[in-house]
């Protein structure tokens, strides 16, 4: 761990630019053992990473597993697998009026890339856009969050025992050192992390014209019409909401549940919470806890105790919150005024679907939607009339889990998208080139220009 300020980070980006044009991490070959080193350092140090999330949110080993470590396992084997296809000099075709012509497009790295980490995936959502770093042939500066120490120590001792720092650099801190960080010139700024600090995120790099990916939030809708099949929408919907104690940024926010099976749905949401986590969820092994104290008093505010049905305990000192429902909720409660980020489910009930459709648009755009419905129609009204990063019909949250699925928001979501060949792409430029022969010369494209020369343009170009 190095004590930043803006002479040691700009010494740490002359260091990275340098080597980054000696041109070493621009071979493909060079790109997949760096991945493949990736993958060995995670599996020598698995069960530490496991300890830390543990010890950071109380993360239950099949969660730690299947979030953190394991859908990462996937990802490093799916870009090796990839990546020299990805890599390829593609040639496009070149319109007829630059006839004689070839059109190529190269796939370049930034440079010298920051990756800002956020608290609730503090292993993954580092790890996950750094793969996708690697292999587009960059240079990375990786600041974990400050919430969740154990891990970043972990990434920390990972990447100081693997990589030489002037190809990746850990720098660990708090906010102090993600604002000398966004406000140096990189080539590349990807941040996950809450709307607000998106926010001053993106007006620290337009300064220094840098190029950005921000991942954030928002207040993801849950929609579970009439005809949904009540039994399974309401398992997938609790697993969805209460992984990682509701501590994701696509969790179901709020549901808004048919008029007609209301009743229904909430009932089996409550016996759900109770088959997965017990009657007392506190001494579940399966259920987490709140990353800190602020963040719990934060979620403790937004809960209307009049209007809970279960839950709604707390203990400060040990950080839990258990899983918690709201029924009979309007617009116009506080816990619809901000994303819950926590195990609150406020549940609103509807009986017009297109009234539904038209408040979700007057609101900001969501991260994620979620349908719970048989029928095609609907499914094809929502789908194509509501505006939202991504989402699932009849699940939550897997989408994510999909290489062959772009992850981003849209609006106050978010800007840009990554994962699989996407991230590839993110953090690559694209370099258009265009080969002229000299074998011959169009002649009519240069002055002096006749009325002849205009027609033959016209002719052309129509």
């Amino acid at each position: 761990m190095i004590n930043i300020d803006n002479e040691k980070i700009l010494d740490v980006l002359k260091k990275q630019k340098e080597y980054f044009y000696e041109g070493e991490t621009k071979d493909i070959d060079f790109r997949i053992r760096q991945l493949q080193k990736l993958k060995g350092a995670i599996q020598d140090n698995e069960k530490l990473i496991m300890e830390a999330l543990y010890k950071d949110l109380h993360k239950p080993e099949f969660e730690a597993y299947a979030t953190e470590i394991g859908y990462i396992y996937d990802s490093i084997g799916y870009f090796i697998k990839n990546l020299k296809k990805w890599a390829k000099v593609r040639r496009v075709k070149t319109p007829t009026v630059h006839f004689g012509s070839r059109s190529y497009i190269y796939a370049e790295p930034y440079g010298s890339v920051l990756i800002v980490g956020p608290f609730n995936y503090p292993f993954q959502l580092i790890v996950e856009p750094l793969i996708g770093a690697i292999a587009a042939g960059n240079c990375v500066v990786i600041k974990p969050s400050e919430y969740t120490t154990n891990v970043s120590k972990i990434v920390y001792k990972i990447i100081k025992e693997n990589f030489h720092e002037k190809y990746i650099e850990v720098i660990e801190g708090g906010k102090e050192e993600t604002s000398v960080l966004i406000n140096s010139p990189f080539d590349y700024i990807f941040f996950t992390g809450s709307v607000a600090v998106g926010k001053i995120v993106a007006e620290a790099a337009a300064k220094n014209l840098v190029p950005v990916t921000l991942e954030l939030g928002g207040k993801s809708p849950t929609i579970v019409h009439k005809d949904a099949n009540i039994e399974s929408a309401s398992e997938r919907i609790i697993w969805g909401k209460f992984m990682n104690v509701g501590q994701t940024c696509v969790a179901p926010d709020y549901l808004l549940v048919h008029k007609e099976i209301k009743d229904q749905l909430v009932f089996k949401l409550v016996e759900k919470i109770k088959i997965f986590y017990g009657n007392n969820p506190k001494t579940s092994k399966d259920y987490g806890r709140i990353v800190n104290e602020k963040h719990l008093s934060r979620i403790k505010a937004l809960i209307d105790e009049d209007k809970v049905i279960l839950g709604g305990d707390y203990d400060t000192e040990e950080l839990y919150m258990a899983p918690t429902i709201i029924n009979n909720v309007t617009w116009e409660d506080k816990v619809m005024e901000e994303e819950i980020f926590g195990p609150v489910l406020p549940v609103l009930e509807y009986e017009d679907l297109n009234e539904i459709i038209n408040k979700i648009n007057s609101r900001p755009k969501p991260l994620a939607l979620y349908l719970f419905t048989e029928s095609r129609e609907v499914e094809k009204k929502v789908v194509e009339n509501i505006s939202y990063g991504g989402g699932c019909i009849n699940d939550t949250m897997t989408h994510l889990a999909s290489p062959f699925l772009p992850f981003g928001g849209v609006g106050t979501a978010g800007v840009g998208s990554y994962h699989g060949q996407r991230s590839f792409e993110t953090f690559s430029h694209m370099k258009s080139v265009l080969k002229k022969s000299t074998r011959f010369n169009l002649k009519f494209i240069f002055p002096p220009y006749t009325k002849k020369k205009v027609a033959m343009l016209r002719r052309v170009m129509k």
